[in-house]
């Protein structure tokens, strides 16, 4: 064989060139983009993100869910859901760094390591969007919801009422500048603050409802007709659905803890997990059991604004829910921050920096303001997002890529597992966004816009 002629080597020295110089770009672009720029959290950090992220509205839909349910079948529901989605969660933390040498640092990552790399992207991409996007405008309702809940309280009929829409646009304004907090990590403070006014105000709302205890409380269905009452099953499964919702983005907030073949990030990520789910099983069933039995059939879709006294505690524990939802958005936003940044420099070659940064963060903060605006359904979009988006990412599509790549042994007890968890999953995203979207028709018959 002969040896390469200068051409052909001067080729080889321009192909390797690009490569490195394509590499070096990557690298550059996952410093700059919010889920990889930074790997030096503690797991403390992963418990009160996960917190933030699972404990936000739809723990205070819970009561409103049960009311839908009645006392067995909604205890069911709400147990079952916390036991099967802490085990797909994880798994999920399982399966962050299956590969040696590879963390999927994002969820769609893991999923075109499942399904392939275009079809990956279509199965999880547009449903994490639906549960990021959804929790987000759901958030923009809930924090102008209770800010005006705590103006009525502490203005006790003194103060001019302002719609909804106003408080909306108040809440949605404080985002624009937390917007633009680079990752995970610059957030850390306000994410820790909302967890700790999660944990609060679930305990606010526990021993309210219990100190009012059950006078005269119906625990009947909700609805008075046969069509009603299973509508309003449908919705509940979905209002359930949505409580459970920090699997969407458990692979983000781990690809921000750092690992090593010694010690990989699933350990501190699966102990923020444990103390995360500790909380959460106290702050669910203490609201969900507790809001229940005092309000019964007659609970508000957030049990907070069926609570009038006292009236001071009330009022604190409202505003506590407007910052714990404002922690709870940015937690959210930003792995939807990641894939707009990552659509817009790789495929449409724009220049990462401040100013995409701050238009694209601060479009995207509009948009789910003004459809909160829109759309200031409480109850139903629970229902509804929670049925069509989270059951997929939470119940079911994390025990499918787990069959597919760790293949346990058919009919054994993984396996068997998975499946039923499966079947369940299924069958809540068929049926439960029905029930979400009939309450939304409903609501918006008598709803003026922008009211």
């Amino acid at each position: 064989m002969g040896t390469p002629s200068p051409p052909d080597v001067m080729g080889q020295h321009a192909e390797t060139a690009r490569e490195r110089r394509q590499e070096e770009k990557l690298r550059n672009l996952d410093d700059w983009l919010p889920i990889t720029s930074s790997r030096t959290v503690k797991w403390y950090y992963s418990a009160f993100h996960n917190v933030t992220a699972m404990v936000g509205a739809g723990v205070l839909g819970l009561p409103f869910a049960m009311s839908q349910l009645g006392w067995g079948l909604g205890t069911v529901v709400i147990v079952m859901s916390f036991v099967i989605t802490l085990y797909t969660l994880w798994q999920m933390v399982e399966m962050h760094e299956m590969v040696p040498g590879k963390r999927f640092d994002r969820y769609h990552e893991l999923g075109q390591h499942a399904f392939g790399q275009r079809l990956g992207l279509w199965i999880i991409v547009p449903q994490q969007l639906i549960v990021e996007v959804g929790t987000d405008i759901v958030y923009m309702v809930t924090g102008g919801q209770c800010l005006r809940k705590f103006h009525d309280l502490v203005c006790h009929g003194r103060c001019r009422d302002i719609r909804l829409t106003f408080w909306i646009i108040i809440f949605g304004s404080v985002h624009f500048p937390l917007s633009q907090f680079p990752n995970f990590n610059s957030i850390s403070a306000v994410s820790a603050a909302a967890a700790v006014m999660s944990l609060t105000y679930s305990m606010i709302a526990f021993f309210a409802s219990a100190a009012k205890g059950a006078h005269a409380a119906d625990y009947g269905l909700r609805a008075s007709t046969a069509t009603g009452r299973a509508f309003g099953v449908l919705n509940a499964l979905g209002a359930v659905a949505f409580a459970y919702a920090g699997h969407n983005v458990v692979l983000e907030i781990q690809a921000t803890i750092p690992s090593t073949p010694e010690t990989p990030s699933k350990r501190p990520m699966w102990r923020g997990v444990v103390v995360a789910y500790a909380i959460v099983a106290l702050c669910y069933f203490c609201v969900a059991f507790g809001g229940y039995y005092a309000f019964g059939n007659s609970v508000e879709p957030n049990v907070l604004i069926s609570l009038e006294r006292p009236r001071w505690l009330i009022a604190a524990a409202n505003l506590m829910v407007v910052v714990h939802v404002v922690g709870s958005y940015q937690v959210y936003a930003m792995p939807v921050f990641d894939m707009i940044e990552t659509l817009l420099v790789k495929k449409h070659k724009f220049t990462p920096g401040m100013r995409l940064r701050l238009i694209a963060r601060s479009a995207y903060v509009a948009a789910t303001m003004f459809v909160g605006m829109i759309f200031p359904f409480f109850d139903g979009l629970l229902g509804f997002f929670g049925g069509f988006g989270f059951a997929p990412t939470t119940y079911y599509i994390p025990c499918i890529i787990w069959l597919m790549l760790r293949k346990p042994k058919k009919y054994g007890l993984s396996w068997t597992i998975n499946i039923i968890c499966i079947v369940i999953g299924v069958v809540l995203t068929l049926i439960s966004p029905i029930g979400g979207l009939r309450q939304i028709i409903l609501d918006a018959k008598s709803f003026k816009l922008y009211s």
